[in-house]
């Protein structure tokens, strides 16, 4: 037992360490490659580095809980899109403009509930149908997109409030607001996992569905409830980013998913489900972040940092199976 647990803190301080690695790594490639006089390691640059985390990092808390449930949503980067098209486009529809700023809590309520809505639609086909969340969420994810092509005919939909990008651009208590709202996102979410009946439920269920069935858990209701939070989370992730940009490209949010994915399965969450932790997360989400931003940073280009990136997930993936099959042996014994 005692042997068993030594391993799980291991392998969940294993993203720690790969940050520190990463962190050495980048401070001193970066005073040798990098083309500007910008030190990687300022503290300028590392805050900056959390607030553009923040985004990814909201939906991944989400996609963490949906993970250890024993399904997947491949639609939260077409979510984060409609959602943020919506609340952009809201405030200059006839019931809304005429209020001014005060339009700016009913369009970012109006992008929440287009996000909980997604979800939700998700969360009953997946339920309902008994066809696999893949590929429900697949075709959600082409069928979100087309909403969002369709919406302005495929142009940017573009509305800059003043006061809103002021909201957005504060720093309460001196930390930027994006990084705030990551913050309380990850203590609340951590609550849910590890201190209600409902996140025990998530672990029991992705563990063994069928035993979960049998213990009396509603597992239907449990994921549809998980499929409209991330689709919450998505909207909020959305609602942080373009409260401050102000425009919105069809293509935003393209391969969200896919980052998402690679940060939570970094963090160690299991993609059969049954395992996973909200804070491993948050390392897998600044180790992706850290690496795209360090790559950049002493010169390279998209494709060498998505390469670089694919590269360390199958790696990941290879150890953790191994070190799963080594597990199941040692049981066997």
């Amino acid at each position: 037992m005692h042997k068993n647990v030594l391993k799980k803190h291991a392998k969940d301080g294993a993203i720690w360490g790969f940050i520190v690695l990463e962190l050495v790594f980048f401070g001193i490639a970066g005073e040798y490659l990098s083309m500007t006089d910008t030190v990687f390691l300022a503290p300028d640059n590392m805050i900056l580095l959390l607030k553009q985390a923040a985004p990814l990092g909201i939906i991944a808390l989400g996609m963490t809980i949906i993970m250890i449930n024993g399904n997947i949503d491949l639609s939260v980067g077409a979510t984060f899109a409609l959602c943020a098209i919506v609340m952009l486009d809201s405030m200059t529809w006839p019931i809304l403009a005429p209020l001014g700023d005060w339009a700016i809590p009913f369009a970012w309520g109006l992008a929440l509930l287009t996000g909980m809505l997604m979800g939700l639609i998700n969360g009953l086909i997946v339920w309902k149908t008994g066809v696999d969340a893949f590929i429900v969420t697949l075709g959600a994810m082409l069928g979100f997109r087309g909403l969002v092509f369709m919406y302005n005919g495929e142009q940017p939909t573009f509305h800059l409030n003043w006061t809103m990008v002021d909201i957005a651009e504060s720093k309460p208590l001196g930390i930027p607001l994006q990084i705030l709202v990551f913050g309380v996102c990850v203590a609340i979410v951590w609550w849910i996992m590890n201190r209600t009946v409902h996140g025990r439920n998530a672990y029991a269920i992705g563990s063994n569905r069928e035993a979960a069935v049998n213990a009396g858990i509603k597992v239907g209701p449990h994921m549809l409830l998980n499929y409209v939070l991330i689709g919450f989370l998505a909207a909020l992730s959305a609602i942080t980013f373009y409260s401050e940009s102000g425009s919105v490209n069809p293509n935003d949010g393209m391969l969200y998913e896919l980052w998402v994915i690679t940060a939570v399965v970094l963090g160690g969450t299991k993609l059969t489900g049954g395992k996973g932790s909200i804070i491993a997360t948050v390392g897998g989400i600044l180790a992706i972040q850290l690496m795209r931003k360090g790559l950049g940073f002493i010169g390279a280009d998209t494709a060498m940092v998505n390469l670089v990136i694919g590269s360390i997930l199958i790696a990941v993936l290879y150890l953790d199976k191994q070190l799963n099959r080594k597990g199941e042996e040692e049981l066997k014994i």
